[in-house]
């Protein structure tokens, strides 16, 4: 029974008792641990001197992060809050340089508010000073850094306060500034497409449409066709009757030529006694000889057609603007330039016009010469339209005068000093810079008095000074103005209108009344550039009916 009694009590205290003491054990276990832990931290915290020198990575098997977060707890929070106001204080003092450096751009116009920004900023800069008196081993006195967080609040509200009031200004100013280069860069882009415009603009003036091209080709064809049809009849004695109306028209455009033709002719009161001496190069003639073969002038009026080529005195040796055209220098000046370079000047492109290569286009300083039996003559541009009878300029006392011309001043405009460079000592001494120019175009000559004036030996004289263009630029307007300086006779306005060809705003009442109206500009009426309000005035005069007009197609 005893030996029953211990088994059965050995049975029970067996699994159930060895479970108990080990929780039992494990909560003493539990419980020492945080004891120790507890008691290392408070030796940590009581015997670590802050001020000591620089503790090693592991004190006591403790990491030094342990101690940082608990010198942390120790630190000073008057130091910090020192910091923290010094912090400020060189945020707005950056904060004041920068608006001051933007009112320094702004010059002048926030002139005073810049010297409020450098004051404002010398300030925060001595209370920064006043921040190191701080910065010593001594304890902080928290009445000074009051009176010292005062200071830097005060001047911090006074700096917003400022910078709230400048910001709308300085706001303003920018949105100034950026409609100021704008604008800036739209005057450059206008600049830029006024002189593409210009070059567009001289290239579609001075392209030979397809429809002229078209009937030059098929008039030099029928020509070459039909040879026999087309026989030179030489000179016949009604071309050097000095009895005689004649006009001078040199012109390489076989269309235009006969308009200037049939509108004088349609408007003569004595068709018959108008004699029209055409001149063209050699490569538009066999064109225009057969043009007026195909459509010969009406009511009895003649027409001669001659090439330059005709007339033999017309040599580099005795012409000067034929041997500086063929100078080397000149050739670069036309043909060297390319198109990005031409458009720099766009005021001058007009001077690189080729046309002034041609010389046709100085014919009208030989007519003496070319006419030698002629007295007087009345020279036409082929961008010209007659309106009514042009007899009675032969009927104009010409005072001795040479040249008969409509003057073109008015006010400052179209003077000697526009066309000619009064720099030069030559120019300077010999014309006047407010003498009166006048217009090309329709211009009646004595050629008597021009003869008798030696104007062609003067012309003459003044190209071969001008041969590096130093005296005028390109042109045959300067050098008459030079040549018949003293020797033209001013005409009524009313028998030549000018601007046909680039002014939209000349008065209908005038161009009807004008005797001559001129389509000078590059909008000339057989280009698709035209003005509308113009181009009838010339259209009405074209020969539609001729048989190469209609299938050059012609206008349409």
């Amino acid at each position: 029974m005893a030996g029953g009694h211990r088994g059965n009590r050995s049975t029970v205290n067996g699994p159930g008792s060895s479970l108990l003491r080990n929780i039992f054990s494990y909560r003493i276990f539990v419980s020492a641990m945080f004891t120790l832990l507890f008691i290392a931290t408070l030796s940590i915290i009581f015997t670590t001197n802050h001020d000591s020198v620089l503790l090693p990575s592991t004190t006591r098997g403790v990491p030094s992060s342990f101690h940082r977060t608990f010198l942390a707890l120790k630190s000073n929070p008057l130091k910090t809050r020192l910091d923290l106001i010094h912090k400020q204080a060189n945020d707005h003092i950056a904060l004041v340089n920068a608006y001051g450096s933007y009112a320094r751009k702004l010059k002048l116009d926030n002139s005073k508010q810049l010297r409020v920004f450098e004051d404002l900023s010398r300030n925060f800069t001595n209370l920064i000073t006043r921040y190191s008196l701080f910065n010593t081993e001594q304890a902080i006195d928290e009445d000074v850094l009051r009176q010292f967080e005062k200071e830097v609040k005060e001047k911090v509200k006074i700096a917003r306060q400022l910078i709230s009031d400048a910001k709308e200004s300085f706001d303003n100013q920018i949105k100034i500034q950026k409609l100021k280069d704008t604008i800036f860069a739209v005057n450059e882009q206008l600049t830029k497409t006024k002189k593409h415009g210009a070059f567009s603009s001289l290239i579609s003036a001075k392209s030979i449409p397809k429809s002229l091209h078209c009937l030059a080709m098929r008039l030099v064809g029928e020509r070459i066709a039909h040879p026999e049809k087309y026989v030179d009849d030489g000179v016949k004695a009604v071309f050097e009757n000095p009895n005689l109306y004649h006009y001078a028209i040199f012109s390489d455009n076989v269309i235009a030529a006969s308009v200037v033709v049939n509108s004088a002719i349609k408007n003569a009161d004595e068709p018959s006694k108008h004699v029209f001496h055409v001149v063209t190069d050699k490569m538009n003639l066999g064109a225009m000889q057969v043009w007026f073969k195909m459509r010969p002038p009406q009511n009895g009026s003649h027409v001669e057609v001659k090439a330059v080529e005709d007339y033999k005195f017309l040599t580099s040796a005795y012409v000067p603007v034929l041997r500086q055209l063929e100078s080397a220098s000149l050739q670069q000046f036309y043909f060297e330039n390319r198109a990005e370079n031409a458009t720099k000047d766009a005021n001058n492109l007009k001077f690189r016009n080729p046309k002034y290569l041609s010389i046709l286009n100085h014919l009208r300083f030989y007519l003496p010469e070319m006419f030698p039996k002629l007295h007087q003559i009345l020279f036409l541009d082929d961008d010209v339209v007659v309106q009514r009878d042009l007899t009675g300029l032969w009927k104009i006392d010409m005072d001795g005068k040479v040249n008969a011309a409509v003057e073109t001043c008015f006010g400052s405009f179209h003077r000697y000093a526009q066309y000619m460079n009064f720099s030069h000592p030559l120019i300077r001494e010999k014309f006047n810079p407010k003498a009166c120019a006048w217009a090309y175009g329709m211009n009646f000559f004595d050629l008597d008095a021009w003869r008798r004036e030696k104007c062609t030996e003067e012309y003459h004289y003044w190209q071969n000074l001008n041969e590096n263009r130093t005296l005028w630029k390109l042109g045959t307007l300067p050098p008459g103005l030079i040549t018949f300086y003293s020797t033209t006779k001013p005409l009524d306005k009313s028998w030549h209108v000018l601007g046909l060809g680039y002014n939209p705003s000349i008065s209908m009442d005038d161009i009807n009344n004008a005797a001559v109206i001129h389509y000078n500009g590059n909008m000339k009426p057989w280009l698709d550039i035209a003005m509308n309000q113009f181009r009838p005035l010339w259209t009405k005069y074209v020969d539609y009916e001729m048989e190469f007009v209609q299938m050059c197609n012609f206008g349409l």
